[in-house]
């Protein structure tokens, strides 16, 4: 059966990627992925290892070692040594750019009468009265002014 994404380096790819795992700086993933395309390399003379092969030499799945095969098809070189960036993050930020620059200048601003200075969770209970967002907590809060500092 023949592969649907044939890696075929040029002689200046197989020359990075040899370099890339002789000096063993890179991230170990990367590293990975370089050993992946040189065992995958089907252009004159690359030794155009099986996948199930390959997976079984650099102790990957071979799922990773079709992603890989993949992404150097589609994408080129670099994007198949390195991971895969996010679509979008898992988790939305509770607060954005906006709601921290009102959460600062809350900080900044005089307390309630009946207190010396804010606390974390007096902020927090006064952006959800401000409705600026619908809950947050105080530990949020003071990462966001911690960052901000």
């Amino acid at each position: 059966m023949s592969k649907r994404y044939r890696v075929e380096l040029s002689e200046e790819e197989r020359r990075y990627l040899k370099g890339l795992i002789a000096t063993g700086t890179a991230p170990a993933s990367k590293l990975t992925h370089a050993r992946i395309l040189l065992k995958a390399d089907a252009a004159d003379g690359g030794p155009a290892w099986s996948d199930a092969r390959i997976a079984e030499a650099v102790e990957v799945s071979v799922a990773t070692v079709e992603r890989v095969r993949q992404r150097f098809v589609e994408q080129g070189l670099e994007a198949a040594l390195v991971r895969k960036t996010q679509a979008r993050p898992s988790r939305e930020r509770t607060l954005g750019g906006r709601a921290e620059a009102k959460l600062i200048a809350l900080a900044c601003s005089a307390p309630p009468d009946d207190r010396k200075c804010w606390t974390m969770r007096l902020l927090a209970d006064k952006l959800v009265e401000l409705e600026v967002v619908p809950a947050i907590s105080d530990e949020t809060v003071r990462r966001s002014l911690k960052k901000a500092n």
